[in-house]
């Protein structure tokens, strides 16, 4: 059975599983080359039919990870609450609704009302799918809508390889929800809990991110890694504002939303308050109710492996204290956590409840996360020409990157198919040694970044333990990027670039199977300087999607004024990008 995966969100997303194999997810972001593109995904939608190798006649079933009944106690999500032209968007907030929504968190039938306001909005929109997809792309298979939530749970539970786990989804909102937990058991997912999307720990994350002056639904990590820069002197007065109540309960303890939550929290703030010390408040507030609630789950079930998807938990921090506590020995991150992992949840979801199926047969240990397009050598060269740049077909390109990168170049790599998800993993990567503590500067200054986390390294499965304290129970979570954990002595010795002020770094473990060509790279590197780990950081400029295609690989590399690009077999020299330091070796310019 094939299925298409749908999500209108932030960003939308479009995938194609067959039975339980993923064969192609992408969101539309990189497309379209938006940050966190929302609407119908429409250019993922044609691209993830041909990276699979499908027609619209082969689709059994399309799946939407959106509600759409009006009446249900769980509807339809709301979008683009920080958006200043909301007004000019067809979800815009009626006003009826934006009067009801501050109050609706006290108020059981102004939540009501708002959430029904909302439906209907939404509904009109959702129901116009399988006129478009027959329109657009000839597409017939009956359309199925799935719970936003149950689709965060499914990414989770079915790629964990767990047969038995709780499984805890936490976000902004979605079908009026903006937390759930479950049981995952024989291929089943049984609903235990929920928390309201009026009592949103996404959402006040996101709220502090807007008043540290950065933008919310996207700039969430930079208060991660400002947090380990402050003190969290104003923990107090935000847990005025929301709590972990017993038993196993989120709540505002005053009504918030957008807005007035934004006005409300300011009123309390002294008025030059230091960012880096909020950000450390809201950080430790998020892991002291997060933690809570979790354990309280864990503890009342039973079970001792855990599998989690959903905004929320795209920060590493809480990540890392979700594996560390004494109730967990098996920890896993979904890693397309965000709304574009939605698009398989809903194929996953349609593909459980197919009539006669085991959906045991779901579960399995991802692989890794290559979903995306590929391009060939030709269509990579015909783009180097178009650019003007030089370029040499290589023999063995994973040799001569580890080389480049022994020498203390900067290279940039496109190769294979992109990654799903929001880490780049080895195809669409920046990388350079670890070794530079000075690098967070002057190479975020190349590709115009302003980050507070450093640069998150790439280490040899084989030399992972001498590296990072704790692995055991998070391995694959480290095969993807979506934990942090505690760096040995040695670690911070050797690669100062990637270890944090607190300590910790935010590990991709490659392994042959995972990333056979990066894992070379990272054997060559090795070879030559005795250390196993390369800073690896996603290939694109600031504030747009990670590249998708060789003309963006190559605007980017321009615009960073990079030293290499190595794409499929092509190594792209920039002449202007070079100079010579102290020292007689060839570095990037601008390097300090």
């Amino acid at each position: 059975m094939i299925v298409l995966g749908l999500i209108d969100s932030k960003p939308s997303a479009a995938a194609i599983l067959q039975d339980n194999q993923i064969l192609a997810a992408l969101a539309e972001e990189r497309l379209c080359r938006m940050k966190m593109a929302s609407g119908m995904p429409r250019q993922a939608i044609w691209q993830v039919m041909s990276d699979a190798g499908i027609t619209a006649k082969d689709i059994d079933a399309v799946a939407v990870a959106q509600r759409v009944s009006v009446f249900e106690p769980e509807p339809i999500p709301w979008n683009g609450w920080f958006e200043e032209n909301a007004a000019a968007s067809p979800r815009r907030f009626e006003s009826v609704s934006a009067s009801l929504a501050p109050i609706a968190g006290y108020i059981p039938f102004a939540r009501k009302a708002h959430h029904q306001i909302k439906d209907l909005i939404s509904r009109k929109r959702l129901e116009k799918i399988p006129e478009l997809l027959y329109k657009e792309y000839g597409i017939t298979a009956p359309v199925r809508y799935f719970d936003h939530h149950y689709c965060h749970a499914a990414t989770a539970y079915y790629t964990s390889n767990y047969d038995k786990s709780l499984v805890v989804t936490l976000d902004g909102g979605g079908d009026g929800l903006s937390g759930s937990v479950y049981l995952g058991e024989n291929g089943r997912l049984s609903r235990l809990s929920a928390v309201d999307s009026f009592n949103s720990l996404g959402n006040f994350y996101s709220y502090i991110t807007h008043l540290c002056g950065f933008k919310a639904e996207n700039h969430e990590g930079k208060i991660t890694g400002l947090a380990a820069l402050g003190k969290p002197i104003y923990i107090d007065i935000l847990r005025q504002f929301v709590s972990y109540q017993n038993p196993g309960r989120i709540q505002y303890r005053v009504p918030m939303y957008h807005r007035s939550a934004l006005r409300q929290i300011a009123k309390k703030l002294p008025e030059n308050f230091d960012r880096a010390d909020l950000a450390a408040s809201v950080q430790l507030l998020l892991e002291e109710i997060g933690i809570n609630f979790i354990r309280y789950w864990l503890q009342r079930t039973g079970i001792r492996n855990i599998a989690v998807a959903g905004g929320v938990f795209s920060n590493v921090k809480f990540n890392q204290r979700v594996h560390e506590l004494k109730e967990v020995d098996q920890f896993f991150v979904h890693p397309a956590m965000d709304d574009s992992g939605l698009s398989v949840g809903g194929a996953l979801a349609a593909l459980a409840e197919v009539p006669g199926a085991n959906p045991a047969r779901l579960s399995q240990r991802l692989q890794n996360v290559y979903f995306g397009p590929d391009y060939s050598d030709g269509e990579i060269k015909k783009a180097i020409d178009a650019f003007g740049f030089a370029a040499t077909q290589e023999t063995d390109i994973t040799q001569v990157i580890g080389k480049l990168l022994a020498e203390g170049q900067v290279v940039a790599r496109f190769t294979g198919r992109m990654e799903y998800g929001p880490r780049a993993l080895g195809h669409r990567s920046i990388m350079y040694q670890t070794t530079d503590p000075s690098v967070n500067d002057w190479l975020n200054e190349h590709l115009r970044r302003t980050e507070f986390m450093p640069f998150a390294p790439a280490t040899l499965v084989e030399y992972a333990d001498q590296c990072y304290e704790g692995l055991n129970g998070a391995r694959d979570a480290a095969r993807f990027m979506t934990i942090t954990f505690n760096c040995s002595a040695k670690m911070s010795a050797e690669s100062p670039g990637v270890v944090h002020v607190d300590g910790t770094a935010r590990p991709q473990i490659v392994d042959p199977d995972t990333a056979p060509d990066f894992y070379k790279i990272l054997t060559v590197y090795h070879g030559l300087t005795g250390i196993p780990s390369l800073i690896n950081t996603s290939f694109n400029m600031h504030g747009e999607p990670i590249v998708c295609s060789p003309e963006d690989a190559l605007r980017s590399f321009s615009q960073g004024k990079l030293a290499y690009l190595a794409m499929g077999n092509w190594l792209v020299s920039n002449p202007e990008a070079h100079t010579t330091s102290d020292n007689g070796r060839i570095s990037a310019s601008g390097k300090k």
